[in-house]
């Protein structure tokens, strides 16, 4: 691993504080009627779990899973790493969340159900994955992209194996071709926006399959010319990932002006709220790092796991970002 500038740590921290301050501020709006332009959200907790101010969903409680694995192994290409994030993610469902989303809970009551001696816990959740999705059954939601921004974090240095990983961590889950190309595209534009300080969204499209990279060009098109309000709803992960693009690349300012107006923009969209506004932070913390994020948002936050009847908070999330920075 590349050793990184204080800027471009400060960068990389600032993709999982984005990350989780946009869904915690996103929270309180999920599946409420539409924000309107000039309405500030703010972190007041409720929305579909009842959460504390500030507490974080499953969108970032789900990230540390995906953070904590790749800071232990220092990748998160291998059978081990996969299998802890695995083992993460049926942690996380065993603690009783207030709110998974439909797809997520399928897979993992099912692997569950069906794990065994005979093949790791990441090989039973692949295949449960990838069972549904031969169903017929629609498996491109958001969930995989709301938590991928660790992929990006632990690969760096190699936009190839960042690829790989994004799609192996995603298909745990969401074993689909769109969920998995979201998660390949931001993670790139994450990479390119901690190493180069810069936001580009279409970077990733020469790492997704031949066949799928002209539609990808159109959709990214569609988030660049549209207003961020013609993407909802947004529980499919190619709408939230436009959606999110849509936001960033319509917001005003820089820094710190862009960060928030870049959330406000997306929590206003309505529908998934923390997601679009999980994934949204994700890119703009990338960009800007942890110096552009308010620090009363950072102080806030919090959320799964729990140690000792402590939430995790911005401390947590720092702490991983640094360790999976130095690889």
């Amino acid at each position: 691993m590349t050793v990184l500038t204080p800027e471009q740590r400060d960068r990389a921290r600032g993709a999982l504080l984005g990350s989780a301050v946009g869904d915690a501020l996103g929270v309180p709006y999920e599946f409420e009627p539409a924000l309107s332009s000039t309405t500030e959200p703010v972190m007041k907790g409720g929305g579909l779990g009842d959460f504390e101010p500030g507490e974080w969903s499953d969108d970032t409680a789900m990230m540390m899973s995906v953070a904590r694995a790749g800071a232990h192994h220092g990748t998160l290409l291998t059978q081990t790493a996969l299998d802890e994030v695995a083992d993460g993610f049926l942690e996380w469902f065993a603690s009783d969340p207030p709110d998974v989303g439909n797809q997520t809970r399928r897979v993992l009551s099912d692997s569950l159900r069906n794990r065994s001696a005979t093949e790791s816990i990441s090989e039973t959740m692949l295949r449960m994955s990838t069972a549904l999705r031969q169903t017929g059954t629609r498996t491109g939601g958001n969930g995989a992209l709301m938590r991928t921004a660790p992929v990006a974090l632990a690969h760096l240095d190699d936009r190839d194996a960042l690829a790989q990983a994004a799609s192996a961590v995603a298909a745990l889950t969401h074993s689909d071709d769109d969920a998995e190309d979201t998660c390949v595209l931001w993670c790139e534009a994450v990479r390119i926006a901690i190493v180069e300080s810069r936001i580009d969204v279409y970077t990733g499209v020469d790492l997704l399959p031949a066949e799928r990279r002209d539609v990808w060009m159109r959709r990214l098109d569609e988030a660049r010319e549209n207003d961020p309000k013609e993407f909802t709803p947004n529980g499919y992960t190619v709408t939230a990932l436009q959606a999110a693009a849509s936001s960033i690349l319509h917001a005003s300012g820089d820094g710190a002006d862009h960060f928030r107006d870049g959330l406000f923009t997306a929590i206003r969209i309505g529908d998934d709220t923390d997601t679009v506004a999980a994934i949204t932070g994700t890119l703009l913390g990338a960009r800007w790092g942890q110096a552009a994020i308010p620090t009363t948002w950072q102080a806030d936050v919090h959320g799964w796991p729990v140690t000792d009847g402590r939430p995790s908070t911005a401390d947590d999330l720092v702490g991983f970002a640094d360790a999976l920075t130095r690889g």
